[in-house]
């Protein structure tokens, strides 16, 4: 299905998700975790929805993410993508389900179509080296296994620079150009955000076509206000987060808000970390 167009819808999903009963129906292979895709009883309109379920105990321990879970990290993500309305990311939630606790994620498009959701409304592509398109930005050159010189790039779009301030905000180490796609209405949204939210600098992206520019008025604004939220007393976003990170990440996160708005510019690539996924898209 498509994702959500209204806050009402959104919210909708996201009981649905929390409450309804889970049934699996099938295993993404190709995950480098356990990744389930599920059926979730009720909405829309009691038909039902379909999700990818990530328990906690299928999780691969890593040597730079050893602390919190994957599935907390990938709620929280949503959290904050909803809260300051850079929400590229779909309804999450954190539940018990068929494998113990794990996230819940509405699927967006059809999990058995021949070509996956958006295939030809990708965000992110390679072209030949030199032939960039007008509303579009070059990333990297490369070069793949037959030899053919490349040139990864990105969309010159707004929603896609949303996703690329949500990434900085969350330190997202895996945003690599398949984790993005746009749904049948053209709506862009973004997956697996398991890989952030972590102590040190880690912004491992495709989408460094900004990189050093400054940011849009709106996104000091909403970096700002996210930054006053992160240091109020007793605010639900801060409690919610809490549940889901260890302190050191929730404490990092509200220092790098920080950062960013008072700064006022996209982020540049940190020299003591990769700055590119592997792989690419």
């Amino acid at each position: 299905m498509d994702g959500p167009t209204t806050l009402a819808e959104r919210e909708t999903l996201d009981d649905v998700l929390l409450h309804g009963a889970l049934e699996i129906v099938g295993r993404i292979t190709e995950a480098s975790n356990v990744a389930l895709l599920v059926d979730v009883d009720g909405g829309p309109d009691a038909g039902g929805v379909r999700a990818m379920y990530k328990p906690v105990r299928g999780e691969r321990p890593l040597w730079d993410f050893p602390d919190g879970t994957l599935a907390g990290r990938e709620t929280a993500s949503a959290l904050i993508a909803e809260a300051t309305g850079y929400a590229v990311v779909p309804p999450t939630v954190l539940r018990e389900g068929p494998l113990g606790l794990g996230s819940v994620q509405l699927w967006i498009g059809d999990p058995y179509a021949a070509e996956p959701v958006g295939a030809d409304r990708q965000p992110v592509r390679l072209v030949p080296v030199g032939a960039v398109p007008p509303g579009w930005l070059a990333v990297i050159d490369g070069r793949l296994p037959d030899g053919r010189e490349v040139t990864v790039i990105h969309e010159d779009a707004p929603d896609l620079r949303d996703a690329a301030v949500l990434d900085a905000i969350v330190n997202n180490s895996d945003r690599k150009g398949g984790h993005l796609v746009r749904d049948s209405r053209g709506t862009l949204w973004g997956f697996d955000h398991g890989l952030t939210l972590h102590t040190e600098p880690k912004l491992r992206t495709v989408l460094w076509g900004w990189a050093g520019q400054p940011l849009r008025p709106r996104d000091v604004e909403r970096l700002s206000q996210l930054a006053e939220r992160l240091d109020e007393p007793g605010e639900p976003l801060v409690g919610a987060l809490a549940e889901l990170l260890p302190r050191g990440d929730l404490g990092a996160l509200g220092l790098r808000v920080r950062q960013l708005a008072v700064g006022g510019i996209h982020p540049l690539p940190h020299p003591g970390w990769p700055s590119i996924p592997w792989p690419a898209l």
